[in-house]
């Protein structure tokens, strides 16, 4: 956002904030600036739709770089979840099956959705059962850290589903319930 500074203020009157943030009242846009020059400081507009518009007095170089620092900090802490995409076929061998499992479970504790395809070629068309069992199974097996966001879906040649990680939240509640159902469990055996 850029802010109209000093003589780039047009207005004919103003509302003036000072520089420790005591309001000064409603002046001209010359006098606020006269009053700003001699404090060795900025005049700048913050809010130019109100009526009269707010021009507080501060150090707008500073002002600029704490904004900057402010922005950058937060894009620093900020995660781009991103997609990432296992592909198998129906015919995929347990071996295969288990590494792109291991991938799969990578990319959620990454923080990353993951989409999930399984691709039919020719006859296996005529099969799509086999890949949404697969695609049940491999649900199943990442249940632990990742939730099911779309049901397998056939898409083309392309059966589809999206799987999200769990939040803290979510492994909070699974980590209780299953605490509950352990405790259950042994008070039956006893």
């Amino acid at each position: 956002m850029t802010h109209q500074v000093n003589e780039d203020i047009r207005d004919r009157e103003v509302r003036v904030i000072s520089a420790t943030g005591e309001q000064l009242g409603i002046m001209s846009a010359r006098d606020a600036l006269e009053l700003a020059q001699r404090q060795d400081l900025d005049l700048v507009k913050i809010s130019p739709k109100a009526v009269p518009p707010v021009c507080k007095i501060m150090d707008y170089g500073r002002f600029r770089f704490e904004q900057a620092k402010k922005e950058k900090e937060i894009r620093k802490n900020q995660h781009i979840v991103e997609i990432k995409e296992v592909r198998m076929s129906p015919s995929i061998d347990s071996g295969d099956f288990n590494v792109k499992l291991r991938n799969a479970k990578k990319f959620l504790a990454e923080g990353n959705r993951v989409k999930v395809a399984v691709r039919f070629r020719g006859r296996e068309m005529a099969h799509t059962e086999i890949g949404a069992d697969l695609l049940e199974r491999f649900a199943e097996q990442c249940g632990d850290v990742a939730n099911l966001d779309k049901k397998p879906n056939l898409e083309g040649r392309h059966m589809i589903m999206f799987l999200s990680p769990k939040t803290a939240k979510d492994l909070a509640a699974a980590a209780k319930k299953a605490a509950a159902e352990a405790k259950e469990a042994e008070q039956v055996n006893q």
